[in-house]
């Protein structure tokens, strides 16, 4: 056999054959047996145990119809590879996590709609493709056919021209706006422009970077040009950070007027742009700023927010022209993301399936908004169907630091404007509420209840 197995027999599982079936079960669940080895023929592990060869027989025949043995004639009797999980309807049976008492409403959660059970079953055929996928170095041949599924991926997207050679793989959208970062600063003391209220992931890679992050005012069509301007030639910045598709942490929409006006703004003064689009999860509204200017725009998007945050499968793209600027940047610094996880992109993103899960996680999504808005609407919020966040502009007595307080205490975890804002900024008094798919719409709601209530009753003095 090759394995430190030993077969013993337990009177405590009665007939022979059955305590033979258990001390099998029990070397398969401590790991003494792993799928593939093979068991001993049946007359040599009979004469071992001092047992009849139609006992160990029926031993076998009972956990190869179990699934747990396979057997081949002539071959011998081997331990099978665990069961998969039926592909022919991935929508019947979703996955229910377990809920508990502090809702956390810190980050969106996607729901499972099925996504679950296709990356299950990607990550089982990976398992069962060529070994040089689990042996070689990330390769820019290998991860072709990943990078064409990206492509497709983003098919809806305003992009312009874009080949797979313009698609840079990266661990999340995080990783894809460092590398960015790192491909456009230059110099001892690089700077980059972000809207004042923004996603404080754009500080995080500018803090690697060595960059001074600048905050630029908005109104509610996004950031303004002339603050814009006034900002870039005060500074010098290199670079300016938007999420004009779904503002984060507003939720709000930059319409494509105001987005020309921030292009002649930005190639005035010879800022490069680089869009988020992580938040996206409907269709696009306006064209991309790599439609507006295909020579200074990069693309950041990820499966974060329409699938799985889980995988960190995140897409960075440059300008055409520093296409190889920005792929060099990602093979010096981490020769590109595991083979297995490249392939795991193609096959996802490949299978029709997929699209039809994220449009499901779109519209579970949409309930939870909704349940949102008809307990929380009579104030000042900002919500879309399609975003898995809602922005909600504190009342009269409330300030965010001590309102998030007071949701903590009734176990309810929300963010604060103040996590959105520079060191040196203004915040409102706003909080972020993101939706989280891992709990039922009834917990939910009563999480929504009772933020409702806080706001009804605000303190009688005005805490900091």
């Amino acid at each position: 056999m090759g394995t430190i197995w030993q077969p013993s027999l337990s009177q405590d599982h009665g007939p022979k054959y059955k305590a033979v079936a258990a001390s099998i079960r029990d070397g398969v669940k401590d790991g003494m047996l792993a799928v593939g080895d093979q068991l001993p023929p049946v007359r040599d592990l009979a004469w071992q145990l001092k047992i009849t060869p139609g006992t160990v027989a029926r031993a076998y025949s009972i956990l190869t119809d179990e699934g747990l043995l396979t057997a081949g004639v002539g071959r011998g009797t081997f331990v099978a590879a665990p069961k998969r999980v039926p592909e022919d309807d991935v929508w019947s049976h979703t996955n229910p996590l377990p809920e508990s008492d502090a809702v956390n409403l810190l980050s969106p959660r996607m729901p499972d709609q099925g996504q679950v059970k296709l990356i299950r079953a990607a990550l089982h055929q990976i398992a069962d493709g060529p070994s040089q996928g689990m042996l070689n170095y990330p390769t820019r041949d290998a991860y072709k056919g990943a990078r064409e599924a990206v492509v497709d991926w983003l098919s809806d997207v305003p992009l312009g021209p874009l080949t797979e050679q313009d698609i840079i793989l990266a661990h999340g959208g995080q990783s894809a706006i460092t590398l960015v970062l790192q491909t456009v600063l230059s110099g001892p003391k690089p700077v980059m422009l972000v809207e004042d209220l923004s996603y404080a992931g754009f500080r995080r890679a500018a803090e690697l970077a060595r960059a001074e992050v600048v905050g630029v005012e908005m109104d509610d069509h996004g950031v303004i040009p002339d603050a814009l301007d006034a900002a870039a030639r005060a500074s010098g910045a290199q670079i300016f950070c938007t999420t004009p598709e779904v503002q984060n942490p507003t939720g709000g929409f930059t319409p494509l007027w105001r987005r020309e006006e921030l292009v002649r703004v930005a190639e005035r003064n010879g800022l490069e742009i680089l869009e988020d689009d992580c938040y996206r999860n409907g269709n696009p509204r306006a064209a991309s700023y790599r439609v507006l200017a295909p020579q200074h725009a990069w693309h950041v998007s990820s499966i974060s927010k329409s699938l799985t945050p889980a995988l960190r499968i995140g897409f960075a793209i440059a300008p055409t022209h520093r296409s190889a600027d920005l792929r060099r940047v990602s093979e010096y610094g981490f020769f590109g993301v595991a083979q297995p996880l490249a392939e795991l992109t193609r096959i996802v993103l490949s299978d029709p399936r997929t699209r039809e899960a994220a449009q499901r996680v779109r519209e579970k999504i949409g309930e939870y908004v909704e349940v949102a808005v008809n307990i929380l609407g009579s104030y000042d919020l900002k919500w879309d169907r399609d975003v898995p966040f809602l922005w909600l502009t504190l009342p009269s007595g409330w300030r965010s630091a001590a309102f998030c307080r007071a949701a903590e205490q009734q176990g309810v975890q929300i963010k604060s404007a103040d996590e959105f804002a520079l060191r040196d900024g203004r915040a409102p008094h706003a909080v972020r509420i993101a939706v989280n798919g891992h709990i039922g719409l009834q917990s939910f709601e009563a999480a929504m209840q009772r933020l409702r209530r806080l706001l009804d009753s605000p303190p009688e003095q005005i805490s900091v």
